[in-house]
């Protein structure tokens, strides 16, 4: 009954630091992108519209800083608990050190559950609305999904793509066919539409390059074949890092179909499902730097190392992502080298408190 109490206690002082640390950081993002959007303040799109825009995405912004709010919020709720001497009295009442670890990893899975719950079911979903509601607001109804096209490969044929609207119309489409090294045909439509589960071209430019000369037709309408689906050009169009984690991995499969690198999805795809490995990791850094050789120093300190420690995990994970394409190992890899060294420091330094 005592040790139930004592995991609560422990738990929700804990959680209550890391929601404490998330609103602070979401409250200071919120205020320094807002500042910096405001630059793009344009006719309907007023600064109203400004805050509800940023408002819409915080489902990823939380998504983004609970890492850091892990570790800065065990650090001070641990930290508090230590300067009180909470810690102390609960080791000498014969607590052990691996049953108060236990006791804050129960939190970390709480919000481990809702971070992936967010990634998953919620930040895409808002992050695509957002952006979509932002565009209608700048250009009025009609307005396309994205600021910016894409290119794509799929067989001997490269594809150029403006943009795509709310409603499955592609504008702006361009198509390379290619034999070997040579370019054969240049394709482009004004638009494509995606009707009964097919695309159908419209206001169609066909030139073909033959030995000495071109060939020119135009046509009104004209079929599309193509493995690309409105989803797969979506995903394509988007912003790889607001996807789903299921979006990223269909995403990379197909690229590996078309035998295209798929390194920037995957990696996306390892750092949301080994969340939970990343949050436990930085959690035990957490407890170290409280148990270990930072326990007498003031919270201040405790906490300006733990930014340090997640800066230096954050600049890691980035470095190691460029060069998992570069050197050609696993983009898992990337993601899970840095959790593994956050996880043997926090032993070794747990190990050497006693």
């Amino acid at each position: 009954m005592i040790a139930d109490r004592l995991d609560r206690y422990i738990a929700r002082n804990v959680l209550g630091a890391i929601l404490v640390v998330q609103v602070v950081l979401l409250g200071l993002d919120l205020v320094i992108t807002y500042i910096n959007e405001l630059g793009d303040v344009e006719g309907n799109y007023g600064a109203l519209d400004v805050l509800l825009y940023l408002c819409m995405r915080l489902p990823w912004r939380f998504y983004q800083y609970a890492p850091v709010g892990v570790l800065i919020g065990a650090l001070i709720g641990l930290g508090g608990m230590a300067s009180s001497n909470e810690l102390t009295v609960m080791r000498a009442a014969g607590r052990s050190l691996g049953r108060i670890l236990w006791s804050v990893m129960k939190p970390i899975i709480l919000v481990v559950a809702v971070v992936l719950f967010i990634a998953e079911f919620v930040s895409p979903r808002t992050e695509q609305f957002a952006s979509a509601w932002r565009l209608q607001q700048m250009q009025g109804e009609g307005a396309v999904m994205t600021e910016q096209g894409g290119w794509q490969r799929e067989g001997e044929d490269f594809y150029r793509f403006g943009a795509i609207r709310a409603d499955n119309v592609v504008l702006d489409l361009t198509r390379y066919r290619f034999e070997g090294r040579e370019l054969r045909q240049a394709l482009s439509a004004r638009r494509a539409l995606w009707r009964d589960g097919g695309w159908v071209m419209e206001d169609v430019k066909v030139t073909r390059f033959e030995d000495n000369r071109t060939v020119v037709t135009e046509q009104a309408t004209r079929s599309w074949e193509t493995d690309l689906t409105p989803a797969e050009l979506d995903r394509l169009l988007r912003e790889v890092d607001t996807q789903a984690p299921s979006e990223l991995w269909a995403h990379a499969s197909y690229l590996q179909s078309q035998g295209q690198d798929a390194t920037q999805p995957l990696l996306y795809f390892w750092q949301k499902m080994l969340m939970p490995l990343t949050m436990a990791s930085l959690m035990l850094v957490a407890a170290s730097f409280v148990f270990g050789p930072l326990r007498s120093v003031a919270a201040g300190t405790r906490v300006f190392y733990g930014v340090v420690t997640g800066l230096g995990f954050k600049y890691l994970q980035d470095l190691l992502g460029p060069a998992s394409t570069v050197f050609g190992f696993s983009p898992a890899w990337a993601v899970l080298a840095p959790t593994l060294i956050c996880a043997a420091l926090g032993f070794y330094l747990l190990r050497r408190s006693g």
